[in-house]
């Protein structure tokens, strides 16, 4: 049986649901469904790709009443690109409800989506400056949703959403039912739940001392600044990603990596904050059907971004803060898969790493980036797989046949597999990375240099606060030594 079935969803809704092929609710949607049913405001916590949206789209949809006219649920999300995914969703789960979803965001012809919703939308989804542009200008004739919801919270605060979600609130009607969802809970949306929420239901999936999910395999790999290019490279020949992201920090560092990587045979695309909203949605379309396998991205970018099957999340350079580490990486493993997230990093941030995973309560693996030797002994081992499980082709007979006029059989295997073998040759450097022994070295050193600061900052203290006529007495009676290293108890 479905368990979707027991929450008393409408039987349209739940039509959709089958279609989609939903039999087992994750965590999140098993625990607020009932509480959004209720009518209750509610404040969900889930990490990334774990369902958060169908889990208060199926509910939503159900309750509305779609003969009567006018927007009755409102989402707001931070990106445009949320936006028309959440919108996507929505259109899918209310189609057999005869339900209008519109998508409001900047870039976009006003008069268009106006045109829109008047015409009988029953969701609007948003982003909160092209929705407070609206409401401010009174365009938007007897708009009364009597379902808000308030998506990716804390993105919306990283990105300085929070005084328009402010005004936003200010202008819409009191009564309603409103929820808030996010992958964290710092102080400010926790402060910004008091203030939009009546008596909320809280709802929490994530384990208390992890935000990152635990079906992400978390990996770093120390290398030296000028290999990172050379180690992106080495570790997507090796991985062979079915999708991946690879963040960078800077647009022009994403223009750059992407050119590099193209010109080294990799289908990719780039995807920042400087390309037009039409050029980006093309990007991302193509990523998601797979016309690319790998996007280069800046954070601003991808957030939100949320694209079925990326295996692979790289973070070319580590993340300036813990939350920019768990929504990058939250990009993978989404709806019960698997995933990896590899950082690169110099030996000189193993510190801020250790920071970020001691905040995110997460565990890393250092790995090693295969050498060459080590690639082409493991090309050799995969093409004498592909060449036992290859299908005989009529026209390779014809070729045997012709070419064993002047060749054996070995020699013709061996001319034939010598070709493969070119055409799968690894390039770049024997090794990449710094090793584990150099490394460990370096530890060492970092922490005696620690020790050593600790040490002699309490010496320099002390001496700073005495007058040069005390450090004159203390020279002349030879005790300057000792009043540093005298016995204990002096």
């Amino acid at each position: 049986m479905n368990e979707f079935e027991n929450f008393g969803l409408h039987e349209h809704v739940l039509r959709a649901v089958k279609d989609a092929g939903f039999k087992e609710p994750s965590p999140i949607q098993r625990d607020i469904i009932p509480v959004i049913l209720s009518g209750r405001d509610v404040v969900g916590q889930a990490q990334t790709g774990t369902g958060k949206t169908a889990a208060f789209s199926l509910p939503a949809l159900s309750m509305i009443n779609t003969a009567q006219k006018g927007v009755q649920i409102l989402v707001i999300t931070p990106t445009r690109e949320l936006a028309t995914q959440i919108s996507d969703e929505m259109y899918s789960f209310g189609r057999y409800r005869n339900i209008h979803t519109v998508t409001v965001y900047g870039g976009s012809s006003y008069s268009r989506q106006l045109k829109l919703i008047e015409q009988g939308a029953n969701v609007v989804v948003a982003t909160p400056g092209r929705l407070l542009d609206l409401l401010k200008s009174n365009k938007l004739y007897g708009f009364e949703p009597k379902i808000v919801i308030l998506d990716e919270a804390d993105e919306m605060l990283d990105m300085g959403f929070l005084d328009d979600i402010e005004a936003i609130f200010a202008r819409i009607p009191k009564e309603r039912q409103t929820m808030l969802l996010s992958a964290t809970m710092p102080e400010p949306i926790k402060a910004l739940a008091k203030r939009i929420l009546n008596n909320p239901a809280f709802v929490s999936v994530t384990p208390q001392n992890a935000t990152t999910n635990t079906d992400i395999e978390q990996q770093y790999y120390i290398i030296e600044e000028y290999e990172r290019d050379d180690a992106i490279i080495r570790l997507l020949e090796t991985l062979d990603p079915q999708k991946s992201i690879i963040f960078c920090r800077t647009k022009k560092e994403v223009d750059r990596l992407g050119t590099k990587l193209i010109a080294s045979g990799f289908i990719t695309k780039t995807l920042h904050g400087d390309m037009e909203q039409p050029q980006r949605e093309e990007v991302i379309k193509s990523f998601r059907n797979g016309d690319i396998d790998t996007l280069v991205a800046t954070d601003v970018a991808a957030r939100g971004l949320n694209v079925k099957e990326i295996t692979h999340v790289f973070n070319y350079h580590m993340p300036f803060d813990p939350e920019s580490y768990v929504h990058r990486i939250g990009r993978t493993a989404r709806a019960g898969q698997k995933g990896t997230a590899i950082t690169l990093l110099t030996p000189i941030e193993y510190h801020s790493l250790q920071r970020i995973a001691k905040t995110v309560g997460t565990k890393l693996t250092q790995k090693q980036i295969p050498t060459l030797f080590e690639m082409k002994a493991n090309n050799v081992k995969k093409l004498a797989q592909n060449i036992l499980s290859a299908n005989i082709d009529t026209t390779a007979a014809q070729i045997v046949n012709e070419l064993e006029k002047e060749l054996d059989l070995a020699q013709i295997a061996y001319k034939a597999i010598s070709l493969l073998i070119g055409k799968a040759d690894t390039k770049g450097p024997n090794s990449i990375g710094v090793d584990s022994k150099t490394f460990e070295n370096y530890i060492k050193k970092e922490r005696a240099k620690d020790d050593d600061k600790r040490r002699g900052g309490g010496r320099f203290r002390n001496k700073s606060r005495s007058s040069g006529k005390e450090r004159g007495r203390n020279e002349r009676s030879g005790e300057s030594k000792k009043s540093f290293g005298g016995k204990k108890g002096r």
